[in-house]
């Protein structure tokens, strides 16, 4: 995992990462970096990310669900929350109600464009998974979820 660099004669030389390699943010992050590159070439080609494709999984689980569930769901702060609405939208991906039982909330929900654009993606998201996670062995995955979920016990 160390970095490569090339010199001015185009020799890799390799750099000295420090106490990097002994940070689990480290780790993490290097994970999310081609987690991210191989959803931009999935999914992303649609033009969603991985955050974005787990609110409109939530939303399609939780119909009319009210924006302020959503934001705990999806671990977004409430201005955050109304920002990805907003944009979803104006795809047409989403539409607001006025909440049943209290008028001062808009309800979620997908439109029959978002409903669509979530199976492509549902199936793209799988392929992405096999992808990411084709070096594991079933048991291995499992052991990766829980020891992961560990780390953020509380958002779960």
């Amino acid at each position: 995992m160390t970095p490569v660099q090339k010199t001015e004669k185009s020799k890799p030389t390799r750099l000295d990462l420090g106490l990097l390699p002994s940070l689990v943010g480290y780790h993490l992050r290097m994970a999310q970096i081609a987690l991210f590159r191989d959803f931009a070439q999935g999914p992303g080609e649609l033009e969603v990310t991985p955050g974005l494709f787990g609110v409109l999984v939530i939303i399609e689980a939780n119909p009319d669900l009210k924006q302020s569930e959503l934001a705990r769901a999806a671990h977004l702060d409430r201005s955050t929350v109304v920002t990805v609405i907003d944009n979803l939208v104006r795809r047409d991906l989403v539409e607001r109600r006025a909440a049943v039982n209290d008028r001062r909330s808009n309800a979620i929900r997908l439109t029959a464009e978002g409903s669509t654009l979530l199976r492509k993606l549902k199936r793209q998201v799988t392929l992405h998974e096999k992808r990411l996670l084709s070096n594991f062995s079933d048991s291995e995955r499992d052991q990766l979820f829980t020891l992961l979920q560990k780390v953020f016990p509380e958002y779960r």
